[in-house]
């Protein structure tokens, strides 16, 4: 069964040759177990014999300390060797989740909108937004190197609005707002599920020394939150945020390099629920239904994606996909996320609740971005421009925008 889930994932993973290593660590944790044993009954005999039978029965020990001293150095170098291999291991799939090996395997579900007729040339967002100084191209790439970005004005002020907007929608439907850390630990990374899987993209601090690392999404810090916690799950528990998020983009050389569409540096609203097993779907559903809400309320035209078990990341084991339309590109582009992770960050985390036996059961976690803030703008200026080059603003952000309607 894993090896069939590494394969629909294109995972390269060697099963059998973990199995062998997962029962050389049991064979050898009972044989610690067996000798720590002996030494503890006989290290309680001792004092009863006679002095006479006292020095063999200590020599006996010290073969049997030293032994398991071994043994012990030797479990120390197993367990990293166990737990290197056990990490890169998936998330199980869903049975509804697409199956295939490129992006081209997402299936599209359903579609909002109507794709936009121009009677004019249509212009990308980054021509936009230089010709409006939002963009400050020249100083990003002399401040902080390339994928980076200063933006300004009234691009802004939209940003801060869409940040308003979703947190408003967000927390109507019974969101607990919440401003993470950026910075984690490793075994935040480990036990999100980050870790080994991208961590050629992830940021590190001052390595050595304190061992930091700057998040991916903030999904990290908000899911181990409540690590190593038994929770109260009479009603499953949501967060949403606005935070930034840091990616080095290892592997994307020459993909979209003109404008804000993708960046080492980006503000996401995002959100996490803590559920039971039982209601996991329904929260799955729910969280997408909110997404959906949130981008019909902008009328920006998008296509639900089921996204296929290639494109999923380790730790989903189902995820839909909103693609925006983006008019310069003519192509719809992933502006959202939803991935329901079942018990795979939980039990990395140590996350429980009490069933109604009382007995301690995983919860099941949730996570989904709602908007990527880079990307909702694009697809704003880019569907909402007008002939003399101005951009309209989605009615439902005018209250947010000091009742601007047009930039």
């Amino acid at each position: 069964m894993v090896q069939d889930i590494a394969n629909k994932r294109n995972l390269t993973l060697d099963v059998a040759a973990f199995l062998v290593l997962d029962t050389k660590k049991r064979e050898l944790i009972t044989t610690v177990d067996d000798l720590r044993a002996l030494k503890n009954k006989v290290s309680k005999e001792i004092p009863s014999l006679s002095n006479e039978e006292k020095p063999a029965k200590i020599a006996e020990m010290k073969k049997v300390w030293d032994e398991l001293k071994k043994l012990e150095d030797d479990q120390k170098i197993l367990d990293e060797q166990w737990n290197n291999e056990y990490y890169k291991f998936p998330n199980i799939l869903d049975e509804t989740a697409a199956i295939g090996i490129t992006d081209e395997d997402n299936t599209v579900e359903s579609t909002y909108g109507d794709i936009p007729k121009f009677d004019f040339p249509v212009k990308p967002h980054y021509e936009i937004g230089e010709a409006k100084e939002w963009i400050d191209i020249e100083k990003w790439s002399d401040v902080s190197g390339a994928r980076f970005w200063y933006l300004k004005g009234d691009l802004v002020l939209l940003q801060l609005a869409l940040q308003n907007y979703a947190i408003t929608k967000l927390t109507a439907k019974g969101f607990n707002p919440m401003l993470p850390p950026v910075l984690v630990r490793e075994k935040a990374m480990f036990g999100t599920g980050f870790f080994p899987a991208d961590e050629d993209g992830i940021y590190q601090v001052n390595p050595g020394e304190d061992n930091l690392y700057l998040v991916w999404t903030s999904e990290v810090p908000v899911t181990s939150y409540h690590g190593w916690e038994t929770l109260d799950l009479e009603s499953p528990i949501m967060y949403a945020w606005m935070s930034p998020c840091f990616r080095r983009e290892a592997g994307s050389a020459g993909k979209d390099t003109r404008g804000i569409l993708r960046g080492h540096q980006f503000d996401k609203v995002e959100m996490v629920v803590f559920c039971k097993p039982e209601d996991s779907q329904k929260m799955h559903n729910f969280m997408v239904e909110t997404e959906e809400e949130i981008w019909q309320g902008l009328k920006i035209p998008y296509q639900k994606m089921n996204v296929c078990s290639w494109d999923l990341g380790n730790p989903a084991m189902k995820k839909y996909d909103l693609e925006a339309w983006m008019p310069a590109q003519e192509k719809f582009r992933e502006v959202t996320s939803c991935s329901n992770v079942g018990e795979f960050q939980s039990r990395r985390l140590g996350i429980k609740y009490k069933d109604e036996n009382g007995k301690s059961q995983y919860v099941h976690t949730l996570n989904g971005t709602v908007i990527a803030m880079s990307r909702c703008m694009i697809a704003i200026i880019e569907n909402f421009q007008t002939a003399e080059g101005n951009v309209k603003i989605p009615e439902v952000l005018v209250p947010f925008m000091g009742g601007k309607t047009e930039i």
